[in-house]
């Protein structure tokens, strides 16, 4: 790795990311070590990349090493790479053989430990880094742990403080350390290395070497790696990669996780069986770790959910533990789901259901970047699945987004499961229609089958913590995510409660009666000729949409959509109509927005034109009578349409308009100006 590089990665910024299982969803992080320090989860993974050039393409490849942590298993923070191939000065820096780490901590200081290739000899050494910090920066040590030959490092310290340190090389081995945690307390053996194999028989004799430690007796027969030990009251357990398929006419069967138990750190000990069975896919490996957190045990492991034909790139997951009255572990399954309450305003990733209808299917977003994640699909009416706990106490003012596409005409729904009813069967949270056929002709969410972002109301918030349920109601969806969000706070407008308003001292109108969104299909405002705007702003939308006189609250229907009128006062010149839509509506982009205001003078105003903007196109009326059309792909200017000279009558006169817009923040000001251009104010505006 180039150390310019190395060095900007160390300073790099730390990233949340909000997943399910996979827990890390922008890098390769395999053989997860998880340890809880000052209330976080920290997981430590070796970080699988593709080999570069001259390096073996079909193998493991890791250069360095970054660090993670979560204060709920479900966001979790990136904080950067914390040690590189590089840095370790006993290491081959272009040894790319940074495999499984451990991190503990003991006596204000946090210990790392690794596996390296060396820079002269062959096999593996285990190195040690410090730091003040779980996540860094860490200081390696000059040169690795003497009689510690292999790979794979787990460090157990018990409860009188005295550490022991596990690894894999010729078997499975354990040790005391001294109380530096950097070496071996006890005698070094002299070993040599056995030949396996032809290619091995090739090579020149490799001198014994010196040997610490002991072989865990009692571990069952076949290949053994990545051990982790543990302490559970009384018990001490030690968990590892096994295969225990016949490996004999050249089967190539993969690693289960399998443990034993005993009641001394180093033996001998009870073999116990499996903690999870072999992938169902062809990810030969399988590493892991078990942590207790917030009285949860949890079981850390990992499959090659981002590469499914290379099972050398491999991706962190995690699942929950049970343990029996005897201390023994119920099996444990993978899930995609995996554990964590999600929050209601984070992206959560429907794919990762728990349970669904037989038809539904899961398949990569983008099959050329896999960390894009999948998409799940349910194919038809009546599909449906389910995802659990959602924590929905940060939604206080909401609305519903979903990130989907269809070709077909179709609508789904968000549920909330309802105890001991079907999935499907729940109350129901937000609609989503993506056609709707009504008296103006058929209006297409989508019409080419591409990912759209859709918004909608919530016609119920649930409380708490509870299930959702997506059923689809049509002929088929696909879904990317679903969140909801709080309806923003800055949106510039209070509800009208004073009797009336005076223009502002430029002779803006900051009061209106301004209508909920109604969808319109506008991918791009080049469309926004006369003949087309004059098409839209003559249909019926809504019933006596040119005589109504709305008010506050009240409800129209349009198409499927049911919208309400909001009387409101500006904090601003202009009206914000995109954040009138995110606050209320379900539409921000491809919305026509209706206006209404009423001014009362107490004498005629002669002579007066209408000055008007909007960011979209808009036609402006004045007691009935279209007075302004402002046409094309339009950005809001002051003052960038006027009317012919007109009269405000005596008494009540009605100004309404019509904003359309499609990509784009819309928004509208308006003023009256006299003949010498200056601003009209000696009026009341109203909303009732």
């Amino acid at each position: 790795m180039n150390k310019r590089f190395a060095t900007l990665l160390l300073l790099l910024p730390t990233m949340v990311l909000q997943a399910q299982n996979p827990i890390i969803r922008d890098i390769y992080a395999a053989d997860p070590t998880a340890r809880v320090f000052n209330g976080k989860v920290y997981v430590y993974p070796s970080h699988d990349i593709l080999p570069p050039e001259g390096q073996r393409q079909d193998w493991f490849c890791m250069a360095d090493y970054h660090v993670f942590s979560s204060e709920n298993l479900t966001d979790w923070t990136d904080h950067g790479m914390i040690l590189s191939q590089e840095n370790v000065p006993w290491g081959n820096p272009e040894g790319y053989s940074m495999w499984a780490p451990d991190c503990v901590y003991k006596d204000g200081k946090y210990f790392f430990y690794f596996p390296n290739a060396p820079k002269e000899g062959r096999g593996f050494g285990i190195g040690v880094a410090t730091a003040d910090s779980p996540v860094g920066p860490f200081t390696c040590e000059p040169e690795p742990i003497k009689g510690v030959m292999g790979i794979d490092p787990c460090v157990l310290i018990d409860n009188d403080g005295q550490a022991y340190i596990y690894w894999s090389g010729m078997g499975i081995r354990g040790a005391k350390l001294k109380a530096n945690m950097k070496e071996l307390d006890g005698e070094l053996t002299e070993m040599r290395f056995p030949r396996n194999g032809n290619a091995q028989a090739q090579m020149p004799e490799m001198p014994p070497m010196l040997v610490g430690g002991q072989v865990m007796e009692g571990l069952p027969e076949g290949f053994k790696e990545g051990p982790f030990a543990f302490r559970r009251g009384d018990w001490y357990y030690l968990s590892f990669p096994w295969v225990r398929g016949d490996t004999s006419n050249g089967q190539n069967p993969t690693e289960t996780l399998a443990y034993a138990m005993s009641r001394s750190p180093l033996g001998p000990w009870d073999f116990k069986g499996i903690i999870m069975a072999e992938h169902d896919n062809t990810c030969w490996t399988n590493h892991h770790s078990l942590v207790e957190f917030n009285g949860q045990w949890y079981l850390f492991y990992h499959r090659n959910d981002y590469s499914p034909r290379d099972d050398k790139r491999r991706s962190a997951r995690v699942e929950k533990v049970t343990f029996n009255a005897d201390g023994t572990i119920q099996e444990v399954f993978q899930t995609q789901r995996g554990v964590g309450i999600n929050p209601a305003t984070s992206q959560i990733q429907p794919d990762r259901y728990s349970e669904a209808s037989d038809d539904v299917t899961t398949a990569y977003v983008d099959t050329l970047d896999r960390f894009r994640g999948w998409q799940v699909s349910l194919p038809q009416k009546g599909s449906w699945l389910c995802y659990p706990d959602i924590d929905y106490s940060p939604v206080t003012d909401g609305y519903a987004v979903v990130c989907a596409k269809a070709n077909d005409n179709t609508e789904f729904f968000i549920r909330e499961r309802t105890a001991g009813k079907q999935p499907n069967a729940g109350r129901i949270i937000a609609r989503f229609p993506l056609t709707v056929k009504s008296e103006n002709g058929p209006f297409r969410r989508d019409m080419s089958g591409q990912w759209i972002t859709l918004t909608a109301p919530l016609e119920y918030q649930p409380t708490g913590v509870s299930d959702l349920v997506i059923t689809c109601e049509g002929p088929g969806v696909d879904i990317d995510w679903v969140q909801f969000k709080n309806r923003p706070a800055y949106f510039t407008a209070t509800p009208a409660t004073a009797p009336a308003a005076q223009p502002d001292e430029q002779g803006y109108i900051r009061r209106w009666m301004l209508l909920e969104p109604i969808r319109q299909d506008v991918r791009s405002n080049i469309v926004f000729t006369n003949t087309y705007l004059r098409d839209v702003f003559s249909k019926t939308w809504f019933k006596d949409q040119m005589t109504a006189l709305p008010k506050d609250g009240q409800v129209v229907k349009v198409d499927d959509q049911k919208l309400r009128w909001h009387a409101l006062d500006s904090e601003n010149y202009n009206m914000k109509l995109f954040r009138f839509a995110e606050k209320f509506g379900d539409q921000t982009y491809g919305s026509l927005f209706w206006a209404v205001t009423y001014i009362d003078c107490d004498e005629p105003i002669t002579d007066v034109r209408l000055a008007a903007g909007s960011n979209g196109a808009s036609i402006w009326w004045l007691n009935g009578q279209e007075v302004l059309l402002l046409e094309g792909d339009r950005r809001m200017v002051e003052d960038d349409g006027m009317s012919p000279r007109l009269t405000l009558q005596k008494g009540r006169n009605i100004l309404r308009c019509a904003v359309i817009n499609g990509p784009g923040l819309s928004d509208f000001c308006v003023r009256f100006l006299d003949a010498q251009g200056k601003p009209v104010t000696n009026y009341s505006i109203s909303t009732k």
